[in-house]
């Protein structure tokens, strides 16, 4: 028995060993990394601020180095794709000078209140042109048009009222007469990402549709972004194209609240005071609209309602606006003018917040603005306006989806994607992106562009596919590796 148990045990030993040895001559299979049916080599990136890498509201090299066309062409590099230069800018300030005079402003930073103006000069002279072709032509402020504008890098363009040219396409063009899409195609570009249309209804947005900035019509966005991918296409390259978010979702417009202003007991009676002869105006105003038979006392009733300014004292009371949409009353009285108190409805831009409660003068303490003196339109989206907006954002859309159809692209729905980040949140990696300004993780300080890590998300979104429609196996990058702010020091 006990010689038995020996052999037993002799045998359990060397069974072991041979366990340990088979785990340890265990490999893993490398993966190869393929392109599938694209072609990597040359990779040209046309677009606008959002495709330059712009965050925290300037353009600086480390905004740059993080752009989402460079984190593509990283990926790119592990299955063919060739080099990537970028126009980086001269410094990690942002802003930019013309002559030697500032034009373009520095960089937010978070001073641990909120964005603050980052205390430098800048140094990037735009003037001083550099030589060379990029193979991100993301250029700050161009709308779908602009791209195909020749002269738009024509130095002369800027003293025009309004500009002609562009400061970050001056810097790069290959010529004074050039275009954006022509320097882009004398690379011969195999692959290009294409994600623009987002200035032709932001600036929109951003002047409060004030009329200073209008929206692209739709037959000149149409003819202009199939003219873009007609060219891009022309030599067989293959490419991914993006379309446009809802604007009205980005932190620029959903951080400033419509009912910031709070007042003591004594303030908001005298503001009450000051708005009675108004409010009273109103009244018979409408009541001589009821009696001409141009209106119904409920429907009188309803714009009386509306129109009624009225304050409390404590938190929470609604700043007035001008709002050309309400009817024009000051032929019945020229002191009616088109004003009301905001609602939920409204939205208010994000510079707004820098402009309320400061006074219009300054020897009157209660010529409040947004109190005593309404807010003018280009501080405000009123719900006609957000309809306008909503109306060509949809349009475009269709434009670009079909396009991606037609020509065979991939396609990334930034939309849907920016979309459910706003109203919820969603997951990358082992963070949530949420919409909030500052510490929602996925807009910078200027409320509208990504910061590093929400460029990474749309980088990832944007392989997952190409990987889908040419059957590349692409790999993600880590949420971890971007930051969501910058450092003021950076170097």
């Amino acid at each position: 028995m006990n010689i038995q148990y020996k052999w037993l045990l002799i045998l359990l030993v060397f069974g072991c060993i041979a366990c340990e040895s088979d785990d340890d001559s265990t490999t893993i299979e490398e993966v190869v990394i393929t392109s599938g049916t694209a072609d990597f080599s040359t990779y040209v990136a046309l677009g606008n601020s959002l495709t330059a890498g712009f965050t925290d509201g300037a353009l600086f090299i480390a905004g740059q180095e993080n752009s989402m066309p460079n984190i593509l062409a990283q990926q790119f590099a592990l299955a063919g794709g060739g080099s990537f230069s970028q126009p980086l800018m001269s410094d990690n300030v942002g802003g930019a000078l013309l002559g030697g005079n500032p034009i373009l402003s520095p960089r937010f930073f978070f001073n641990g209140a909120g964005p603050a103006v980052l205390p430098a000069t800048p140094t990037t002279e735009i003037s001083a042109g550099l030589s060379g072709s990029f193979n991100n032509m993301g250029i700050p402020g161009a709308k779908s048009f602009h791209l195909l504008a020749n002269g738009y890098g024509n130095i002369a363009g800027l003293a025009l009222d309004p500009p002609l040219a562009n400061p970050y396409y001056v810097r790069i063009a290959s010529s004074p007469t050039a275009s954006v899409i022509e320097d882009a195609m004398d690379q011969n570009p195999t692959f290009f990402s294409l994600w623009i249309g987002n200035n032709d209804v932001l600036g929109y947005a951003l002047s409060g549709g004030d009329g200073t900035d209008p929206i692209t019509d739709t037959a000149t966005f149409d003819g202009a972004y199939n003219a873009l991918v007609a060219t891009l296409t022309s030599g067989g390259a293959k490419g991914v194209i993006a379309n446009i978010p809802d604007v009205t979702s980005i932190a620029n417009f959903t951080t400033v609240p419509y009912n910031p202003v709070p007042l003591d007991a004594a303030t908001a009676g005298a503001v009450n005071g000051a708005y009675a002869a108004y409010n009273g105006g109103i009244v018979q105003a409408f009541a001589f609209l009821v009696s001409q038979g141009a209106l119904t006392q409920e429907e009188a009733d309803l714009e009386i309602a509306r129109r009624t300014i009225s304050f409390q004292a404590g938190e929470g009371n609604a700043v007035v606006i001008l709002d050309e949409d309400l009817t024009d009353l000051t032929a019945i009285n020229p002191a009616l003018v088109s004003m009301r108190q905001a609602t939920a409805d409204d939205l208010l831009v994000l510079a707004s917040s820098a402009f309320i409660g400061t006074l219009a003068d300054p020897g009157n303490p209660l010529s409040v603005n947004g109190v005593a003196i309404p807010l003018a339109d280009k501080w405000v989206l009123t719900p006609e306006e957000q309809e306008e907006i909503a109306t060509a954002t949809t349009a475009f859309n269709a434009t670009i989806a079909t396009a991606a159809q037609q020509a065979g692209l991939a396609f990334v729905d930034a939309n849907a994607l920016l979309v459910e980040a706003s109203d919820g949140g969603t997951t990358f990696d082992e963070f949530l992106l949420q919409g909030d300004l500052v510490f929602g993780g996925l807009f910078s300080l200027d409320g509208v562009h990504p910061t590093a890590r929400g460029y990474a998300f749309i980088a990832n979104k944007t392989m997952e596919a190409i990987n889908t429609t040419y059957g590349s196996n692409l790999p993600m990058v880590k949420a971890a590796d971007y930051p969501t702010f910058y450092s003021p020091m950076l170097p």
